[in-house]
Parts: C-alpha cells; sequence; structure tokens
C-alpha cells in the first residue's frame, strides 16, 4: 500500500465530485451543444424506447473514471489516480439519479421534489430543455443551477425562443 491515506483519498473524491460540475457544465455546453450536438440532440427529442443516441455521453465518462481506477490500484501508478476516478465515478452516479431518474423519469418512481434546491435544479433543466434550438441555451450545469428569474432573464437577453408546450391527446 502507499502512504495516500483514505482521509486523502475521500478528501479528493469528493474534490473531484466538485470539479465534475464544471467539466460538465463546460462538455455541456460546448461540447454537447457545439461540435457533438449530432449525439446530444437526440436528447432534446422525443425518447423512442429505452435508450438514446446522447447515452454514448455515459460511455465516454466512464472510460476515464474505468482507465483511473485500473492505473491507480492496479498499475501502481498512484493511488491518487484511484480516488479521481472514483470521484468521476460518483459524479456519473449523481447525475444519474438527478438527471435520468428525477428530471427525466427514465426510472419509474413517485418522488416529487421539495425542497427550494431540488425544485430550482429541476425547473432549471425543464427551462434548459424548452429551448427551441443548440444555440440560446441556458442552465448547462445541473448540480448547480441559478434561480428561475435570473434564468428567465438569461433567455430573455439570450433571444432564445421557447418550444411550444407539447399538446396532449384526449
Amino acid at each position: 500500500m502507499s502512504d495516500f491515506s483514505i482521509v486523502r483519498g475521500l478528501g479528493l473524491m469528493l474534490l473531484t465530485v466538485a470539479v465534475m460540475e464544471g467539466v460538465a457544465y463546460v462538455a455541456h455546453r460546448w461540447i454537447m451543444h457545439g461540435f457533438l450536438w449530432s449525439l446530444h440532440r437526440s436528447h432534446h427529442e422525443a425518447r423512442k424506447g429505452v435508450l438514446e443516441i446522447n447515452d454514448w455521453f455515459a460511455v465516454m465518462g466512464a472510460l476515464p473514471a474505468i482507465a483511473l481506477i485500473f492505473m491507480g490500484s492496479q498499475l501502481g501508478m498512484g493511488l491518487w489516480l484511484m480516488w479521481v476516478g472514483i470521484g468521476i465515478t460518483v459524479y456519473g452516479m449523481i447525475y444519474f439519479g438527478f438527471h435520468d431518474v428525477i428530471v427525466h423519469r427514465r426510472v419509474v418512481h413517485r418522488y416529487i421534489p421539495k425542497s427550494a434546491y431540488m425544485k430550482r435544479i429541476v425547473q432549471a433543466h425543464r427551462l434548459h430543455h424548452a429551448v427551441e434550438s443548440k444555440h440560446h441555451g441556458l442552465s448547462f450545469g445541473f448540480l448547480v443551477a441559478p434561480p428561475l428569474d435570473k434564468l428567465m432573464l438569461q433567455l430573455e437577453h439570450s433571444k432564445g425562443r421557447l418550444r411550444e408546450p407539447a399538446r396532449r391527446s384526449a
């Protein structure tokens, strides 16, 4: 074993989880809504089936985490790499829980957000999806979101247009 303590490892893991929100923001804003819109577009359209093309981003996020955990735990390249990989994995799990389960309800549940924080996160992401195109988007982070009034002001200044509400058939 190395002199890298569990306490330091857990601290590094938590720091990695926090940094991953910034990484997710950058990836969502400039990669998913940029040159890889062709993959991400499926997430902004009605889903047909269980999976969508956008799910490849989960695989792309898992690969570096797997590599870092392997390099740190099996190749002896430093346990700190393993803890960073675990942090990326934990962020991915949190993201899946918030984004895919709570917001998009890809897993059936009865949870209704009650805290101000949870309501703001859900509303911010729904507003993100309400903008018509890949341009003029807002709220690209996920665990951190500005208050709804600030998002509405940002939308107004960006000249983004909201989608028409989906009509339910009778």
